[in-house]
């Protein structure tokens, strides 16, 4: 059990609370099933968002991004969708556990299905940590929630994009956290939908490493320009980030 401000929120098998070093926030997550990573941070530092605005998190696992984006923002309200029972009920508590729950909606449903869950044109702002990788390889138990959360077992890239051009409004804004080896493809896939690439940002491990993440911004219906803004790099030695890690998290 965890108590704050005697509300008593239930911790399940294998779960544990984690500070998020922001507002005083924690989260529940299952080292079991999935916790979530650089990635999930990296994208909340990244995206942009105004006073006011209404944010849709597809994927959102065990909710780190609507409550980091909480944090760190003044959104007027943030909906986060999410396939997995397990995952979308840890995410549930942790609203509960950091009195969220007038801000942070939390939904069990299918990426796949999200334009007919949510109205059309009815978000400011989209985020999507999806799955990055293709096909089965390496994959041992594809209903794993691990494999689910890392590879396009129940949804794809283009059931992302597709289904947040339906979602944001005209001039509303896609982030997303991919791997640059799909490079071509996402942003072939955010053109075809009309969510037009406007900012970039490389993610390398160390300063002598090819990236391992990119970071993309879409504007729903904007013009064709993008940016490409300074790569970030997460290590300066091993265990010890570089000065905008520590910022990007709030250390």
């Amino acid at each position: 059990m965890e108590s704050r401000n005697s509300m008593t929120i239930e911790l399940k098998d294998n779960e544990r609370v984690d500070d998020l070093q922001r507002n005083g926030y924690r989260i529940i997550q299952n080292p079991d099933k999935f916790c979530f990573g650089m990635d999930a941070v990296l994208l909340s530092g990244f995206a942009r968002v105004k006073r006011g605005a209404n944010v849709l998190d597809l994927g959102t696992g065990t909710g780190i991004i609507p409550i980091l984006l909480e944090a760190k923002t003044q959104a007027l309200h943030f909906t986060a969708l999410e396939i997995q029972e397990e995952s979308a009920d840890m995410a549930r508590r942790s609203v509960l556990l950091n009195h969220l729950e007038d801000k942070i909606d939390i939904i069990t449903g299918d990426i796949k299905e999200a334009g007919l869950i949510f109205k059309a044109a009815s978000f400011d702002v989209i985020t999507c940590n999806p799955p990055y990788m293709i096909g089965r390889h390496g994959l041992t138990n594809p209903d794993a929630p691990k494999a689910i959360a890392r590879h396009e077992i129940l949804c794809t890239l283009e059931d992302v994009v597709s289904n947040a051009a339906k979602l944001l409004r005209t001039g509303g804004s896609f982030f997303m956290v991919h791997r640059p080896f799909r490079l071509a493809e996402i942003i072939n896939v955010m053109v075809k939908y009309r969510l037009e690439p406007k900012r970039m940002q490389l993610v390398y491990p160390y300063v002598d490493k090819e990236p391992n993440m990119v970071l993309i911004e879409g504007c729903r219906g904007g013009r064709p320009r993008m940016t490409v803004e300074k790569p970030i790099i997460v290590y300066k030695a091993p265990d010890i980030y570089t000065d905008e890690i520590y910022e990007i998290y709030g250390f």
